[in-house]
């Protein structure tokens, strides 16, 4: 017989009734039941109960266990009797009779219980992370995690990628976000960084004749935190592909993700592919976002026409400005006074003036509130027939500019959606977003920027950046969406020298700086670089949204808590001074007031 165990605690079923097995585990549970001693025995595979009775040799050792010591049982294998099966455990038909036991490791005193599943501060669960992992919840969401990039690697490979690994030191970036500095040792002064992404050496993959890359790649940002975002790291499935348009990127990453969800979603529909592509300028005019939780099916339009010239004074003296709007966010079935009130008192928390409505007053038998009463019957019902509302609806209203007020007008149709129940939860709900503009123009200094990646290439390439006002130019860039949440951003790559000196000549970089700050991509694609383009979904926010969690610590083994701190390991935390010495380091730390 095996040292520590015949089966593990998830296998034993009917089937094996008489068996003699031996069983290692942890006590996740134990009961008195008037001189037999029930215990729920737990591994990585399921729970098993088992049965001491006051005879068997061991039983003392049993009574004193706290729960969580790893115990080795020997025993047999009995059926339940019919009103004591479990239907809710795969193990539930049976129980092991034990004729023998050791204790293989005693528990302290617990500071975080592991049976149940009550919610205690995220701090004492960081720096208990050991025994946190052992509670049902998140350690099915860590296997899961394993499951999921199982999956993502059988499926990149069977298109036909390849997978290859690329450097963790590395040099600092100059764009993007702060970057995890490493110093060297053997070079005094010089610092190397850690990726925070892989993003030029899987081009320079493609510019070395590599055809389809892929990698589960880990990025290191020094950054906050967010609930969808771990902060210090993180990992994604980053890939890229020569010779394709960004077409051809869709049609390989979507029987991926779709198979993935499919795979894992419990029985939840997720978008057939080809997904839907959604321009971002209809994105943000629609949805109010450039990542819209199509689940919700509330569609905004600019209604701009129904109040410019008169009507409702303030929306008129508002329109006065060309570049002002009115946009309009439908809310069916939330005709009442009560609702609308709840609306403009959420607005006014959200530091706004308040927020515009028409609703569908019972007691006038006709649409009310002071919008409806100053355009007028006629022209109110011509309004909201244009947004498809009738008897019971309500409708709510944004004005300014939008693009200033779009993001607010987005969270409003967020916030109508939800709280009329008209969001979805059975559902996993795919779109692309694409044509991003290549530019956008700095309020602030009044110059043309870069408004996304300014390594992608402009679509029209060289002749668009000659001819066209920067602010018309589109980019081959995209987004994946599910459920509200981006997934990746990507493009099709500026593989040319001379396209991207322009692109960044608009945006008032001068080719000396282009060259210094870039020249090393720039060298590499003047000896013949393919077309390219590529992608990288987050497998964190990937597994998060699998498993139906709200904060991505929930699926990461160990993460960092909110300040960047491992809380079990005690990192960061100071070094010796002579591990600064070797170095070459002398610490300046912040003067405290």
């Amino acid at each position: 017989m095996h040292a520590y165990r015949t089966h593990t605690c998830g296998a034993l079923r009917a089937a094996d009734t008489g068996k003699t097995v031996r069983v290692s585990g942890w006590i996740h549970r134990k009961r008195d039941h008037g001189g037999l001693v029930f215990v729920d025995l737990r591994d990585n595979y399921g729970l098993t109960q088992l049965v001491i009775s006051p005879e068997t040799p061991g039983f003392n050792l049993i009574e004193r266990a706290r729960t969580e010591s790893v115990i080795k049982v020997d025993g047999e294998v009995v059926a339940r009797s019919p009103d004591t099966v479990n239907p809710n455990l795969p193990t539930g038909e049976i129980e092991v009779r034990v004729r023998g036991l050791d204790v293989l490791s005693e528990a302290s005193e617990l500071p975080l219980p592991v049976f149940g599943e009550p919610d205690y501060p995220e701090e004492l669960r960081l720096k208990h992370r050991y025994l946190d992992l052992r509670r049902e919840t998140i350690h099915r969401n860590v296997l899961l995690r394993s499951q999921v990039i199982a999956s993502i690697r059988r499926r990149m490979t069977d298109q036909g990628f390849n997978e290859f690994q690329t450097p963790i030191l590395t040099a600092s970036s100059p764009e993007g976000a702060r970057d995890f500095l490493v110093p060297s040792r053997l070079h005094p002064g010089q610092f190397y960084a850690l990726p925070q992404a892989p993003q030029q050496f899987k081009q320079l993959l493609m510019v070395a004749g590599f055809d389809r890359y892929f990698q589960i790649a880990p990025c290191f940002r020094d950054e906050d935190a967010r609930a969808d975002r771990s902060p210090g790291e993180f990992y994604q499935l980053d890939v890229e592909m020569s010779f394709v348009t960004q077409e051809d990127v869709f049609a390989a990453i979507e029987p991926v993700l779709h198979g993935v969800f499919e795979e894992f979603a419990n029985g939840k529909a997720v978008t057939p592919y080809p997904f839907p592509r959604l321009p971002y300028r209809e994105a943000i005019s629609k949805y109010g976002s450039d990542k819209p939780d199509l689940r919700n099916p509330l569609v905004m339009q600019d209604v701009s026409e129904r109040f410019r010239g008169g009507g409702f004074g303030l929306f008129a003296r508002i329109l006065e400005d060309g570049k002002n709007a009115v946009w309009a966010i439908p809310g069916p079935k939330g005709g009442s006074r009560a609702f609308c009130d709840r609306m403009n008192s959420w607005a006014q928390g959200e530091g706004q003036p308040g927020l515009g409505y028409v609703f569908w007053s019972e007691d006038q038998g006709g649409w009310g509130g002071p919008i409806a009463k100053n355009l007028g019957a006629e022209a109110t019902d011509g309004l909201m027939g244009q947004l498809g509302l009738g008897k019971g609806d309500a409708a709510f209203f944004v004005a300014g500019d939008p693009k200033v007020f779009y993001k607010f007008a987005g969270l409003a149709r967020t916030k109508v959606g939800t709280d009329l129940g008209l969001v979805s939860d059975d559902r996993f709900d795919f779109v692309w977003i694409v044509d991003f503009p290549m530019y956008e123009m700095n309020e602030e200094t009044n110059h043309v920027d870069f408004s996304h990646n300014p390594f992608s290439m402009p679509q029209g390439e060289l002749d668009a950046l000659n001819t066209k006002d920067p602010l018309d130019i589109l980019a081959y860039q995209y987004d994946i969406v599910v459920n509200g949440v981006e997934l990746c951003s990507g493009a099709i790559r500026n593989h040319r020298p001379d396209i991207m000196l322009r692109a960044f000549e608009i945006a008032g970089y001068s080719a000396e700086t282009v060259e210094r700050e870039f020249g090393g991509m720039l060298n590499a694609f003047r000896y013949g670089a393919p077309p390219h383009g590529g992608l990288a979904p987050g497998v964190d926010r990937i597994v998060m949204l699998l498993a139906n969690q709200s904060n991505i610590r929930e699926v990461i083994a160990f993460p960092l808590n909110q300040q960047g701190q491992d809380l079990m390991m005690n990192a960061p935390s100071e070094v010796s001074e002579k591990q600064l010495k070797e170095l070459h380091i002398r610490l300046a730390p912040p003067i405290k007031a």
